[in-house]
């Protein structure tokens, strides 16, 4: 018997040329057995690939059974020479196998030497060099991705088609004896590949093709002994038990150096090279020139015809057989951008990049949640894309509601496919919601490692909210929890998670973590209106909440330093907006009668119609906010509260209207005596304006109290609070700063400015005369006074 032939193919992982070059020398060698590089565990779903439902770019996923965040990925386009042996293979059914090293030894643990150190650290300690850029620069090039192109890319096959992977073992097998850097984990592939070919020997197959990274076909072309073969796979470790499917993939997500490690820095460039007969530069200049006009730039048909002969011309003038990407986006840019980088940007984004998105078959393995995920996307109509996609959502309807919660669901497990985005619409309403989805490849496995919680979305969702919460050591995470629940339509989860939040808050004393806590479950509140929530026991600790705030607040913001009372001054505006939002959905603020001392009075405990004690709650806030603001540093900055939060417990209480201008100006005048601290003073101003100075235009004696303390302090107290001021008025609007910029420069600021001339002396005339038109424009009859009415007759 004859012994048999073998085929080495050489390839650059996803290179064009490699593909047609492969396809090529399959179709002159006519193998019976066609062996790939990668994963042998995908040897029983390779069949997949003969029918019409496996699209590239897609990717094999192999990943640890017991813990699917050990994954990896081997991506495939429609250029990748891999593709094109596996289709060819399975369309003529021949034997195709896998040879690389199993994945389930890349997921084991490295074996360890006799001190305890990895056996591969110290030969895997240098990365090998590129061979490729070491054989462009034996051949004079300095960059070796365009010599490449030249030499491979963009060359068509010839007469023999096996000559160029001849070619190419050659010039590895030179690296390689010259000492090429050779890491242990590449021997071991080696070895495993070489097992495997006599492995296809043995099975009876005369004429193999080897499908593989050309640094490994000098390995695989001198055959050492079986033995020694063995003695090199006995370093391995135990394999660990894997699962392999396939996913779909991006080419924007193939140009990222994942996976194999061979990212392609253009793929939209390497399919157009791959999928178009004959030259490919005008053709993929015309698409440019579309892309260009749907985006309102002016280009026309000469464009493209003067940028064709501009890249052709580049590649004599440089010396290249056939104009590269290098010479067509050189031309683009020239012609077609008119220079203009920005456009450039565009093309290189979505034509030499793209956003092309895989399809994987029903009958391709995968665990039970994604096979729930994807009956949903399909009865909800979100089909997953990999460019970005803005959607808008009225949760009042049925399919939209669900399609919230689906998001919500996934976001939960870690997929974030959909990510909440500002509303084109401005709206404050909460039956709207605003998304941006894009989904990304690695989506599959945060869905293997999330099957642990369960096997549909939504018992997933609800198992990992419970577990979130018993892992949970913060209230504000707890009550960020609760609001996500309702979001996700969780309702199994929210007795769980809310008998968790209630064990919590009892044994939290912290102000500042109540404070953080309570505008999540004020909002998780809201959200309940709409979705049609139960939220009695949300009201019932939402009350309890605000209630220990509003006692705990004033002692609790005594005696802070700078840092920890500027934070303390956000969670302050975020529990009043809290609180107003509570108050409001209970009609507002106690009516006049018995207070909230009284039990039976509105916002009492006893009272029958307000069992959670709101209706008073703005009254009892309010109150906090005044022992807050009269709890000034008499004895030192440790006795009192920093003046950042006391002025922005002012500045809340003039907003709401609990407290009038007059009384606002009098703590100014105080707070800028001469008798407090320069810097507390500056930062009670930054807490009174922080939010919006229009009130300095609205009422001059503040801006002419703070403008006479400032010129009067010191010129060393002056450089102390400069950075306070500046950071204050800084915060404030464009408009306003001007304003109160000119009223300073124009002189005394005791009084407001005088009006003009003309707003003092009324022209009645003109008025008059205005009156028909503004009551026809009103739709009212007009009364025309009797001096004008005769002056008109």
């Amino acid at each position: 018997m004859t012994e048999a032939e073998v085929a080495l193919l050489g390839i650059r992982h996803h290179g064009p040329g490699s593909a047609r070059a492969v396809a090529a020398a399959l179709a002159q060698w006519r193998p019976d057995a066609v062996l790939i590089e990668g994963p042998p565990e995908a040897d029983g779903i390779v069949h997949l690939a003969a029918g019409k439902d496996l699209v590239p770019p897609v990717a094999l996923l192999a990943h640890a059974v017991d813990d699917p965040a050990k994954a990896a990925f081997w991506p495939y386009a429609e250029f990748s020479p891999e593709w094109v042996a596996i289709r060819y293979a399975v369309e003529l059914d021949l034997p195709v196998r896998f040879i690389d090293l199993p994945a389930g030894y890349g997921f084991a643990p490295a074996p360890e030497d006799a001190d305890g150190a990895a056996a591969d650290a110290d030969a895997d300690a240098e990365l090998p060099a590129d061979p490729l850029a070491l054989l462009a620069e034996a051949a004079g090039h300095d960059d070796p991705e365009r010599w490449w192109e030249d030499v491979v890319e963009h060359r068509a096959p010839g007469a023999d088609a096996l000559a160029p992977f001849a070619a190419v073992a050659e010039a590895m097998g030179a690296l390689r004896a010259e000492g090429l850097a050779e890491s242990r984990r590449d021997l071991r592939r080696e070895a495993y590949m070489r097992q495997q070919i006599r492995a296809a020997r043995r099975a009876g197959h005369r004429r193999i093709a080897v499908v593989c990274g050309a640094f490994h076909v000098p390995a695989l072309e001198r055959m050492p002994t079986a033995a020694h073969d063995r003695a090199l796979l006995a370093e391995l470790p135990k394999k660990t038990r894997t699962d392999i499917t396939w996913v779909p993939w991006t080419h924007r997500r193939l140009s990222q150096a994942t996976g194999y490690g061979a990212g392609v820095r253009s793929p939209g460039w390497y399919h157009h090279l791959f999928t178009t007969d004959g030259d490919p530069v005008p053709r993929w200049l015309t698409r440019a020139a579309g892309l260009l006009r749907a985006e309102d730039h002016p280009v026309s048909s000469a464009h493209v015809i003067e940028a064709v002969r501009l890249a052709e011309t580049l590649a004599v003038l440089r010396g290249r057989p056939l104009a590269g990407l290098t010479e067509t986006l050189d031309a683009v840019r020239a012609v077609l951008c008119e220079g203009s980088d920005v456009a450039l940007e565009l093309v290189r984004d979505r034509l030499v990049v793209g956003d092309a998105l895989g399809e994987v078959p029903d009958a391709a393995p995968a665990v039970p949640l994604q096979r729930d995920l994807t009956r949903l996307q399909r009865s909800l109509r979100l089909k997953p894309e990999a460019a970005p996609k803005d959607v808008g959502l009225d949760l009042r309807k049925e399919t939209d509601a669900a399609r919230s919660r689906l998001l919500h669901r996934l976001r939960l497990l870690g997929v974030d496919w959909g990510v909440p985005a500002r509303s084109s619409v401005n709206s404050t309403g909460t039956f709207r919601e605003s998304w941006r989805l894009c989904w990304q490849p690695e989506f599959a496995v945060r869905i293997a490692e999330a099957a642990q919680w369960g096997t549909t979305v939504e018992e997933a969702a609800v198992n990992k909210a419970v577990g979130t919460a018993r892992a949970a050591g913060e209230l504000a995470e707890l009550t960020g929890l609760v609001e996500t629940c309702l979001l996700a339509g969780l309702s199994g989860a929210l007795p769980a998670v809310m008998r968790v939040l209630a064990d919590c808050a009892a044994l939290d004393t912290d102000v500042a973590h109540l404070a953080g806590a309570l505008p999540a479950l004020v909002r998780a509140l809201r959200y309940g209106d709409v979705r049609g929530t139960d939220h009695g026991a949300l009201a019932g600790a939402a009350s309890g909440l605000a209630e220990r705030i509003c006692v705990g607040l004033p002692p609790a913001c005594v005696g802070l330093d700078a840092e920890s009372a500027a934070a303390m001054r956000g969670r302050l505006d975020e529990v009043h907006g809290a609180i107003g939002l509570l108050a409001s959905d209970t009609g507002g603020t106690a009516a006049a009668g018995p207070g909230p001392s009284d039990p039976k009075g509105p916002g009492g405990p006893d009272d029958p119609d307000d069992p959670d004690g709101l209706t008073g709650l703005a009254d009892r806030w309010a109150a906090a906010l005044r022992s807050l603001a009269r709890r000034e540093p008499a004895g030192g900055p440790a006795t009192g509260a920093p003046g950042l939060l006391r002025g922005r417990a002012v500045r809340l209480l003039l907003d709401d209207g609990r407290l009038d201008s007059e009384e606002a100006g009098r703590r100014l005048r105080l707070v800028l005596s001469v008798a407090n601290a320069p810097a507390d003073a500056a930062g009670w101003v930054e807490g009174f304006l922080t939010g919006g100075g229009a009130l300095l235009l609205h009422d001059p004696r503040l801006l002419a109290l703070l403008d006479e303390w400032l010129t009067g302090v010191s010129g060393e107290v002056f450089t102390d609070v400069l950075p306070l001021l500046r950071r204050t008025f800084a915060g404030l609007e464009a408009g306003v700063r001007s304003t109160v910029g000119g009223r300073v420069a124009a002189g005394p600021l005791g009084e407001p400015p005088a009006a003009p001339a003309a707003a003092r002396e009324l022209d009645r005339a003109r008025a008059d005369a205005a009156v028909p038109v503004v009551a026809l424009l009103l739709g009212i009859r007009p009364k025309i006074p009797r001096q004008a009415a005769g002056r008109d007759t």
